[in-house]
């Protein structure tokens, strides 16, 4: 035995290794080389178009010790989804193991995300001995752009913005070196031979930087900050706008210049201990700081002191992001306090990447302009993430998360190659492929003309950097999205199959999608609230409880339709609403009688209540909603919150949830929470949330004066507890003997931390399996992900 475990021990074989997932551009390679050397092996690596390729040769416990000090030894930003070992009889040419160029092969590989300059990168920079001390474009094979400057697979020098720098001697000899953590780090530079950073004047005057400082141009931005400019920078994804968030003036004039009205402003600091000045941070969200993706995280805004009132009105939370590149760090060195870091745009345009563009666009609100000469080659916002029911959670996601691949559920991946257009809003499309779903980074609001063309452009970039071939393209049945429209093109243009996707049956297959959900998983029930999407019956549905699988879905109950007088009106003017709301519960006789002394009954008195009822009444632009969200604005503006106008999407209930109480709704006696009925909807006998009980209550505390966060506390306790029994009843009926026990939750409305744990922890609490979404927004954000699922499944069935 002991010969054969010799033999075994030292016979020499070989292989060919394919290593797939995220394994380009962060080093997979010089880790290869190493673990070869330290098992004995020799052969070669190199990158393709699939992954990274390894022909290998040695003893065989060798190569099994090899393989598995992969996995174990993987770089910190590589994820490896796949390795498959083939034995060969074709021995390596070489004595010694060896890094070979790229191929081009077809591509399956991942683009590794935009990551956050590494600890030892920061050390360098400020490290006045070090050869790159004060350098803004310092990076390392752990950090640093990827997305942001790619222009094709495999990812090398020559397929990135980077290609028109040329290596000076000494970061040639870095990158060559398989033992320096630069080797083939592609975006390598140096002060010698890479891109530069300067300071402009926004009208052209000339800068005289020693008036700012002693150091350089990025130091003199801090300078700038401190004295109440606004300065343009051009950060990893393009051009954002930042000034002093302590600076009251400096904040409202970059308000009213950026024409943002309330929404409010991300912040950026210099290290988690500025943001305890103004923020708690738990351990998870510390963690979410100053990670490789480093996010723009959603904190409590409870620390002791205070930024300007005008950078997040309304709320009790601030969006903080830490320094994410050299240049941000150098920037902020020196900057006690925070600063606002927002996009560089217009209200709802894109976001400027190119240096003569933001001169044209954002001079009229910049003052100064830290330009670089790098390239940005795609468009990528800051994600935002918040920790809720104990886990962070995506709700933008951009730099540092996509375009990570998510793998599905085994079974997809021998579906045919899908595109998914997404919706209107928060718009990001999809590519589907060998059972990984390519989520693009946010791309926005589509009724701006210029996000709509930088949509089209990037759909047409993501398919040529993957190679992607789509025989299926998926779109939303709302007759009027342009995301639908481009999307018929499209399928006409390549002879692919056009498949349309019901909204909420999209929302509850993403997350389905992203939690792995077995793909004969068998039905869940869905819960899909937002604001509006278009139903199956052609009316506007946004409350909805779904029997739902990948293939199909079942409306099974819903929120009450109401009507929108006004129409699109209504989204922006929360007392319409209301109005609609109060007269389909009570109507106006019946409010005056009970209610006239309040200061609601007043403002309501003196709008044109007749030409609302007859739009009403006749149907005039007029459509009824299920609608969640339109629920929401109906209450805040009843108490008072947001009532006469909002000025981005969600604003009411992103207020009313601010407003909560903690102590009553954790403490306060459930039979005080709003009540809602479930009755049945005449028409369809469909079961539906009637809320005329929380009317009549919510009207009562009003007329109580009890204070505005006991009632937003209640109402969403109230909402919470006829949610988790509507899907308890449902899953009883919709499973007669085998009860449904696992729900599913989506839609933007979710992305309220008060009801998403009040939803969740009474679902546990009666034994249903939630899930959640994590990894893709809840809102319209992650609807690409769910409609290239439901095409998979379908194409699947279609061809067995």
């Amino acid at each position: 035995m002991n010969d054969v475990a010799d033999m075994q021990t030292t016979q020499e074989a070989a292989e060919r290794i394919r290593v797939q997932g995220l394994v380009q551009g962060v080093g997979f390679r010089p880790t290869v080389w190493r673990l070869a050397r330290r098992y004995g092996l020799r052969g070669s690596v190199a990158n393709d178009g699939q992954g990274v390729s390894i022909h290998v040769c040695g003893p065989v416990a060798a190569l099994d010790g090899f393989a598995a000090a992969l996995l174990r030894e993987a770089p910190p930003l590589a994820r490896i989804d796949r390795i498959e070992r083939e034995p060969t009889a074709v021995l390596p040419q070489h004595p010694d193991f060896r890094i070979l160029g790229s191929h081009a092969t077809t591509v399956s590989t991942g683009v590794v995300p935009d990551a956050a300059a590494c600890p030892e990168c920061v050390q360098e920079v400020f490290d006045p001995f070090a050869r790159r001390y004060r350098y803004p474009f310092t990076n390392c094979t752990r950090c640093g752009p990827r997305l942001s400057i790619i222009e094709a697979i495999p990812y090398d020098r020559a397929t990135t913005t980077m290609r028109a720098f040329a290596m000076c001697p000494q970061c040639r000899a870095e990158y060559v070196d398989p033992a320096d953590r630069r080797f083939h780090a592609q975006p390598i530079a140096c002060h010698a031979c890479g891109p530069r950073a300067w300071l402009e004047r926004a009208d052209g005057a000339p800068v005289a930087v020693d008036a700012f400082t002693m150091l350089d141009d990025v130091d003199a931005v801090c300078t700038l900050l401190q004295r109440g400019h606004i300065v343009a920078i051009k950060g990893l994804g393009g051009f954002q706008l930042a000034c002093d968030a302590c600076n009251e003036a400096a904040v409202a004039r970059l308000r009213r210049l950026k024409r943002r009205s309330r929404k409010p402003f991300a912040l950026m600091a210099r290290d988690v201990e500025t943001v305890r000045r103004y923020c708690v941070v738990t351990e998870g969200e510390e963690a979410l700081l100053l990670s490789p993706a480093g996010p723009i995280v959603v904190l409590d805004a409870t620390g002791p002191e205070r930024v300007a009132e005008s950078v997040a009105p309304g709320v009790k939370t601030l969006g903080f992001m830490l320094p994410n590149t050299p240049l941000h760090h150098l920037m902020l060195r020196r900057m006690n306090r925070p600063i606002v870091l927002t996009s560089g745009n217009r209200s709802d345009e894109p976001q400027c990447i190119d240096n003569a563009e933001a001169r044209a666009r954002l001079g009229g609100i910049a003052e100064y302009f830290l330009m670089h000469n790098r390239d940005v080659a795609r468009r990528v916002d800051d994600s935002v993430v918040r920790e809720m029911a104990g886990a962070p959670r995506v709700l933008r996601r951009g730099r540092g998360y996509a375009p990570a691949p998510l793998s599905l559920a085994p079974g997809f991946s021998a579906a045919p190659a899908v595109l998914a257009m997404g919706g209107e809003l928060k718009n990001a499309f999809c590519l589907l492929r060998d059972g990984r779903a390519i989520v693009s980074h946010h791309m926005g609001d589509l009724e701006d003309a210029l996000t709509y063309a930088d949509y089209r452009n990037c759909v047409e970039r993501y398919l040529k950097l993957f190679e992607h071939e789509p025989r299926i393209v998926a779109v939303d049945c709302h007759p009027e999205y342009l995301s639908r429209k481009w999307g018929q093109e499209l399928s006409a243009r390549w002879g692919a199959s056009l498949l349309e996707v019901q909204h909420h049956h999209a929302h509850i297959a993403a997350c389905l999608a992203e939690n792995a959900f077995p793909l004969e998983g068998g039905p869940v029930i869905g819960v899909a609230l937002d604001g509006l999407g278009f139903g199956t019956d052609g009316t506007l549905w946004g409350g909805e409880f779904l029997l739902a699988d990948y293939r199909e879905c079942k409306r099974l109950g819903t929120f009450k339709p109401v009507a929108m007088p006004g129409g699109e009106q209504a989204v922006y003017e929360p007392w319409r609403n209301t109005y609609a709301h109060l007269m389909a519960e009570m109507g106006w006789a019946r409010f005056a009688m009970n209610y006239a002394e309040l200061d609601l009954y007043r403002f309501l008195e003196a709008k044109p209540r007749r030409l609302l009822d007859r739009m009403i009444s006749r149907g005039i632009n007029s459509p009824l909603a299920s609608s969640c969200g339109r629920l929401f604005d109906a209450v805040a503006a009843a108490a008072g919150v947001c009532r006469e106008r909002v000025t981005y999407e969600g604003e009411a209930a992103v207020a009313l949830e601010a407003l909560v109480d903690e102590r009553t709704l954790k403490e306060e006696d459930e039979l005080l929470a709003y009540p809602f009925a479930i009755p049945r909807l005449k028409s369809a006998h469909l079961p539906y949330v009637e809320p005329l009980a929380m009317w009549q209550a919510l009207l009562g505390d009003l007329l109580l004066g009890t204070p505005v966060p006991v009632i937003a506390a209640r109402f969403h306790k109230g909402l919470a507890i006829v949610i988790a029994r509507m899907v308890d009843t449902l899953s009883r009926e919709a499973g007669g003997d085998k009860p449904v026990r696992t729900v599913a939750l989506s839609g933007g409305v979710f992305q309220n931390r008060v009801l998403l744990e009040q939803v969740t922890a009474r679902l546990k609490a009666i034994g249903f399996e939630v899930l959640t979404h994590r990894h893709v927004p809840p809102n319209d954000g992650g609807l690409a992900l769910g409609q290239a699922a439901v095409a998979a499944a379908r194409s699947l069935t279609n061809s067995q």
